[in-house]
């Protein structure tokens, strides 16, 4: 029994072709969509490449070539639909007919995927954000190091912009030398005796860069000596929330490009279930028009359907396909591998003449 069938007239089947020609078109549309999309998250990604461990390229990677790919299939899907339209002409595409519903069911099934890589990216952003972060801090001061010099100037940016502070928080920078060894006064005690206290030989304080200082902030920033009340007039650093941005760059970065992915995400979902529309169009068209072969009048009414026969019938045919395959790579059960040819035995019970040897 046919799944989903539906009778059509000859004035359907030709409005049918119309409509799919249209939305074919429609779709090389939504796959340069898709394509800009890819290319959109891939610039994103590729800005902030040094405050990442991994380059995350699998998702704007997808997206580019789903999208690429989108163009050339819904471009010969128009053409097909237009001429399906003359009876003559659909001839020519019969049997290409079917391989290109297959290949365009496997394609909107890419798209599904990218889609769900789109919500699935966050785990792996998250790490890399952490690793790259924290390499992007301990690096800060390496202002006259050659391919690191540039770190401080991405990082004062991020912070400013994004109006975080540090890797989780602006504590994070107490942890760390951020101040270069060019600008320490080595002949101060002061200096002198931070260094000695700390084990690894760094100079460590509390005390934050610039760029982590609040726009908001009611009074002119404190980043040094930020954990001390009595270096400062009025002033409690547990309730002095506007001083220093408190969010983490980590959760800002985070938040920005889950924002990003998530709308992303949705539209690569509303452009499969377009997509999947336009492949079930195709399937009724092809269907219904070769019935009409089948019952040799063109202006006759003719079935369509999704498949010809149900489900479970359709893949007991198709495993039963897989299995006969399978079983004609299977010569050692050949019964009469092992038994020597009728040439074979005539060789070997032909008698062999004896030449005498000369004396």
């Amino acid at each position: 029994m046919a799944v989903l069938k539906v009778t059509f007239t000859k004035t359907n089947r030709d409005k049918l072709a119309q409509v799919l020609w249209v939305l074919n078109w429609v779709s090389v549309i939504t796959g340069i969509i898709l394509f800009s999309l890819g290319l959109f998250l891939k610039v994103e990604i590729q800005k902030r490449r040094e405050l990442m461990s991994d380059e995350i390229h699998s998702v704007p990677n997808m997206l580019i070539a789903v999208g690429l790919v989108a163009c050339g299939i819904n471009f010969l899907g128009g053409k097909i639909c237009y001429e399906c339209v003359d009876m003559v002409k659909f001839l020519r595409w019969k049997l290409l007919l079917l391989p290109y519903i297959i290949c365009t069911f496997f394609f909107t099934f890419c798209i599904l995927v990218g889609a769900l890589m789109c919500y699935t990216m966050r785990n792996n952003l998250e790490e890399s954000l952490f690793l790259g972060l924290r390499d992007a801090m301990r690096y800060y001061k390496d202002t006259d190091t050659p391919g690191r010099c540039y770190i401080k100037r991405t990082v004062d940016l991020l912070q400013i912009q994004f109006q975080c502070c540090g890797n989780d928080g602006y504590r994070d920078w107490f942890q760390i030398q951020w101040i270069s060894q060019r600008y320490l006064d080595v002949s101060s005690n002061e200096v002198v005796n931070r260094l000695r206290s700390n084990v690894e030989g760094k100079y460590l304080m509390d005390g934050v860069p610039f760029s982590c200082c609040n726009l908001y902030s009611p009074r002119p920033c404190i980043q040094q000596q930020i954990t001390n009340n009595s270096a400062h007039y009025n002033y409690d650093y547990q309730t002095e929330e506007l001083n220093l941005n408190q969010k983490g760059c980590r959760q800002a970065l985070l938040e920005y490009y889950t924002q990003i992915m998530q709308s992303i995400g949705l539209i690569v979902l509303i452009i499969w279930l377009f997509e999947l529309s336009v492949l079930t169009g195709v399937r009724y068209l092809q269907t219904s028009m070769e019935n009409v072969l089948r019952l040799g009048d063109p202006d006759s009414e003719s079935d369509g359907w999704l498949l010809e026969n149900s489900i479970a019938e359709t893949a007991r045919y198709n495993f039963n396909i897989i299995k006969s395959l399978g079983k004609c790579y299977q010569v050692d059960d050949d019964p009469n591998i092992d038994v020597p040819s009728t040439s074979q035995q005539a060789q070997v019970n032909v008698p062999t003449r004896q030449i005498p040897l000369a004396s």
